[in-house]
């Protein structure tokens, strides 16, 4: 793990997090869980070894779906973090970080529902029409 501690927090800075080293993966999602939970076109999100962060402050919980867990600061609402059924994974999200221009998304979720309009990433090296296949954490993904 990289000597590499990212902070960030909510909008109105109640909770605050840290991230130690860098991201297994980043990604992009176009479900329509995303887009409404974060009031965009898109969630972008970057997943992290669950050890590697820290979250202060209270959060509230929502059950986004069978396995989805999404956090969000209950003062000002804005998303925190989520989680999707492995307990080695936290998922951040990269605008909710101090720093801008952390990280790039490296692929794509439920591109059937992408907007028309969004212009390609050109970072992005995988695209999903749904959900990303579950395979063994690669160093490559």
């Amino acid at each position: 793990m990289s000597d590499n501690v990212h902070k960030g927090g909510c909008a109105c800075g109640k909770v605050r997090f840290e991230a130690r080293g860098e991201p297994y993966r980043v990604g992009v999602c176009h479900c329509l869980t995303c887009r409404k939970a974060h009031g965009a076109p898109f969630g972008f999100f970057a997943v992290f070894p669950t050890e590697a962060v820290t979250v202060e402050g209270d959060v509230l919980l929502f059950e986004s779906s069978e396995k989805g867990r999404r956090y969000a600061c209950p003062s000002c609402g804005a998303p925190v973090y989520s989680s999707y059924g492995r307990p080695d994974e936290i998922y951040l999200y990269p605008g909710s970080f101090d720093e801008t221009g952390l990280w790039q998304p490296q692929y794509e979720l439920w591109t059937i529902r992408r907007e028309p309009w969004l212009p390609e990433f050109p970072s992005v090296v995988r695209r999903y029409d749904k959900e990303r296949p579950q395979w063994k954490r690669t160093e490559s993904e």
